[in-house]
């Protein structure tokens, strides 16, 4: 069954003047105003905010929030790029949803959010005494049709890792989710270059059970949507 995705804001295009502070991005839209965006993606987004490139923001009348404008998507030579890392929560879960990820079904409940030892996992899929837990990862960095996790060293996803390798030594099932936010992927590995410690963890992690699943997506102006398995090298 394949995914219905989720449709975008109306996007504002606009060209990107500058990233800076992580969260924050200056943009100069097609009116002549030049507006800061936040930035919803704290990683270092490499090969993905180079000044000059196209990008489209979603705009928000929120009184409570101080910035109006949201970057979605930067337009790269080879793809469309989603920027914003709470997309692929919402996106696996609905798809799992929907019966989309064939890896993750036959569960009778799905819940997001829960948290297990010291840890918060974005998915717990339940059948009677089963469980299997989900972490779910952005991934935005491809080179050269590689796409690689993570583009900046993560304590948080090493603390993951260590979490799902204690439930699956207790029984349960621990999934690892790479979703590949553009389209121009062909192979996913650890970026071992930017975080060696995460790249070892991550296969300790693969040798001791915890399964590891990676999917691209489709992407439009006017929708963003689970599109297919992607292979994996460690």
């Amino acid at each position: 069954m394949k995914s219905k995705g989720l449709p975008w804001p109306k996007l504002i295009p606009g060209i990107l003047i500058k990233r800076y502070k992580r969260f924050l991005a200056d943009v100069a839209l097609e009116n002549g105003d030049v507006v800061t965006a936040h930035c919803p993606n704290s990683g270092s987004m490499t090969e993905c905010c180079a000044p000059g490139s196209p990008v489209y923001l979603s705009h928000h009348d929120n009184p409570k929030r101080k910035l109006k404008y949201t970057w979605e998507l930067i337009k790269m030579p080879t793809s469309l790029v989603g920027v914003n890392t709470l997309v692929p929560n919402r996106l696996v879960f609905k798809s799992v949803q929907e019966g989309a990820v064939r890896e993750l079904g036959g569960y009778d409940s799905i819940t997001r959010e829960v948290t297990t030892g010291n840890s918060r996992l974005d998915i717990l899929l339940e059948k009677g005494e089963e469980q299997c837990f989900v972490e779910i990862k952005n991934c935005t960095l491809v080179k050269d049709g590689a796409a690689s996790f993570p583009d900046a060293v993560t304590s948080r996803g090493l603390k993951h890792l260590v979490e799902l390798q204690k439930l699956v030594s207790s029984g349960h099932r621990g999934v690892m989710f790479y979703l590949i936010q553009r389209t121009d992927a062909k192979i996913f590995k650890p970026a071992d270059s930017v975080d060696p410690a995460y790249g070892r963890e991550l296969r300790r992690a693969a040798d001791n059970g915890v399964e590891i699943i990676v999917y691209d997506v489709h992407i439009d102006f006017k929708a963003i949507t689970l599109n297919k398995k992607i292979p994996y090298e460690l």
